[in-house]
């Protein structure tokens, strides 16, 4: 099948399943029962395993008849559709609320951009952030176990000594960030080898290969743990944070107030290392979203079997 028909069958979907979550479940509009719920995520695998997450608590902790639409779309997407009245419930994080949804510039302080946009979402879009689920996920630098051996890396300043030696890899959008490459390279002082633009599916194979000896990550990118990476530490604290956080309609807290109490429950159960995890379960060994988010929730006994 060519690439331009996958790519309209999957607008043709999308388009459909915007469709049918705008008519079939717009509280705003009063045609959508009060004791339905609609779950969303974004279009990438994390949101996927956490929009069943979500969903299944809901489901199976309530009365509540829970809708879950996963790969509903990007972060414009599904905040419009929470704005909109057309889904009540869905993840995101702390540094995507600050900076991409509030326009606010970027922050270094995780409690700091957790409170602003706690504080800020009620009377700005009647959305309430609930507890933190554990997990950052945001951008750093990965290297080789061999890799950090050979040049004694621990900390992204420690790049420095050796950085006439080190081709760096990267996704396009991450050379071009603010908070990306070339804020990274002016707050450490990087002067890398040569620096490679590259798909982010052909990264890692990059790195494992030697084409490139450091790469941008994201901390709880499945590969990782695949791989058996090192992740450096940001001694000098220049990515912004990212933490996860499920987000509600305020209009849905008021009338079901179990459901904050029921989704932080999940409150500082996933760390980086696990989610990672997670994510790998789905994109390498290919096992289902919805069945990793039930397995996991069942292990922590968060649902029944």
């Amino acid at each position: 099948m060519k690439k331009g028909t996958i790519k309209a069958l999957l607008a043709g979907t999308l388009a459909v399943s915007l469709a049918g979550l705008v008519t079939g479940c717009s509280a705003v509009t009063g045609s959508k029962a009060s004791d339905e719920i609609t779950v969303v995520g974004k279009n990438f695998t994390e949101q996927d395993i956490m929009a069943n997450l979500v969903g299944l608590m809901l489901e199976k902790n309530t009365d509540l008849k829970v809708k879950t639409k996963s790969y509903l779309g990007g972060t414009d997407v599904c905040f419009s559709a929470m704005k909109s009245g057309s889904a009540d419930v869905y993840v995101e994080y702390t540094g995507t609320g600050l900076v991409n949804i509030m326009g606010e510039k970027v922050m270094s302080d995780s409690d700091a951009v957790y409170q602003k946009v706690k504080n800020e979402f009620p009377d700005k879009y009647k959305i309430e952030w609930l507890n933190p689920i554990g997990f950052n996920n945001t951008y750093a630098i990965a290297v080789t176990q061999e890799t950090a051996k050979q040049y004694n890396l621990k900390t992204v300043s420690d790049l420095k000594a050796h950085q006439g030696e080190i081709v760096f890899g990267t996704e396009q959008e991450f050379l071009d960030r603010d908070d990306g490459l070339k804020g990274m390279k002016s707050t450490y002082g990087l002067n890398f080898k040569d620096v490679k633009a590259m798909d982010p599916g052909l990264k890692y194979q990059a790195l494992t290969s030697g084409k490139v000896q450091a790469i941008d990550a994201f901390t709880t990118d499945g590969q990782l743990a695949k791989n058996n990476l090192v992740l450096l530490a940001d001694d000098q604290h220049f990515f912004p944070p990212y933490y996860a956080a499920p987000i509600v309609r305020s209009e849905v807290l008021k009338q079901h107030p179990e459901v904050g109490d029921v989704l932080n429950k999940l409150a500082g159960k996933i760390d980086e290392k696990q989610m990672a995890e997670l994510n790998a379960e789905v994109d390498i060994e290919k096992k289902k979203a919805g069945d990793v988010a039930e397995h996991w929730l069942e292990e922590q006994g968060l649902v029944k079997k």
